[in-house]
């Protein structure tokens, strides 16, 4: 194939989504049975993961599902590497790709990721970047269809028609839900406090069908199959956070809210959670949290993306 690069979730069509999530369960089964899967071990390939932003699930996912894959590592930050020495993107792009077979970054400004990914000789995946989370949006969407699959068995019909009500921070990952839902046919319910909107440009959505905003948290619950949010200072905002911390009170999610939902509607969160802000310990400890599946998850998909975007479909 020619190089795919995926640095936010509209890089990929619907099809290739459902080939995915199916890839995904295939290998998470593999997993569970204790069965090597490992096409990329003969000839051995080499993923580069660089972080301008720490991490603690995106570093194990990526680096164990790699290792899982029959694959190798190589780990950069800034403190370590010439990106953090004023050396151009585009030269240090050029140099990395020509020395392993994958990169993923997780960094600031999702301007940093292309300019990286337009000089790169190998598929370059987006981590994270203030604008867009797409691993996670994949990894949530994985799991939503493995609790709620659909009498089809296809993945995709688990999730068209589905309401997924977002209730904190118009952020990356507002956003990469927002995306999500106008190529894969759901609706997002979205609310956030004034001045934290999400913006559509930004987003880079077309579709106004594909979202509603909700002034209050709990109407935007009503009849939701799953409840989602993030931390209210997101990494790069901390300066923001007793600002936030008044701004976002509000939206907490708690029992009352999840009562709006449907009552088989799931709880998710990226990780970390701050337990009595954005959401309650009595939803995120409860019943319908599903958030260790999630995070879990993160290492399946991510190994179904990287063995796509190197080898393409495999039977």
């Amino acid at each position: 194939m020619s190089i795919r690069h995926y640095l936010q979730f509209k890089d990929l069509s619907a099809d290739e989504y459902a080939y995915l999530l199916q890839r995904a369960a295939y290998i998470k089964a593999k997993f569970k049975a204790v069965e090597k899967h490992q096409p990329f071990a003969d000839p051995d390939r080499t993923l580069a993961l660089i972080f301008e932003k720490a991490s603690t699930r995106t570093r194990v996912s990526f680096e164990a599902g790699m290792y899982q894959l029959g694959g190798s590592v190589v780990h950069l930050t800034t403190g370590d590497s010439q990106l953090g020495r004023a050396e151009p993107i585009e030269d240090s792009a050029k140099v990395i790709s020509r020395m392993v077979d994958l990169v993923m970054i997780r960094t600031y400004e999702q301007s940093k990721i292309e300019a990286f990914a337009a000089h790169s000789r190998v598929p370059v995946i987006n981590g994270l970047t203030n604008e867009f989370h797409p691993c996670q949006i994949l990894a949530d969407l994985f799991t939503l269809v493995e609790y709620r699959p659909a009498a089809s068995g296809q993945p995709l019909d688990a999730i068209k028609g589905k309401v997924v009500a977002w209730v904190g921070d118009g952020n990356n990952m507002a956003n990469t839900w927002l995306q999500a839902a106008e190529l894969l046919g759901f609706t997002v319910h979205v609310s956030t406090p004034s001045g934290y909107e999400v913006d559509p440009k930004l987003a880079g959505i077309a579709n106004a069908n594909c979202y509603k905003v909700f002034k209050d948290p709990k109407e935007a619950c009503k009849g939701a199959d799953l409840v989602t949010t993030d931390v209210w200072t997101s990494m790069g905002f901390e300066a923001e956070n007793e600002v936030r911390r008044a701004a976002f009170a509000q939206w907490c999610v708690d029992e009352a809210m999840m009562a709006l939902a449907r009552p088989d509607a799931l709880f998710m969160h990226c990780l970390p959670a701050h337990r009595g802000e954005e959401v309650s310990a009595e939803v995120i400890d409860g019943p319908q949290s599903v958030v260790w599946d999630e995070a879990e998850n993160r290492m399946h998909v991510q190994k179904a993306l990287m063995e796509y975007l190197l080898l393409g479909r495999l039977a």
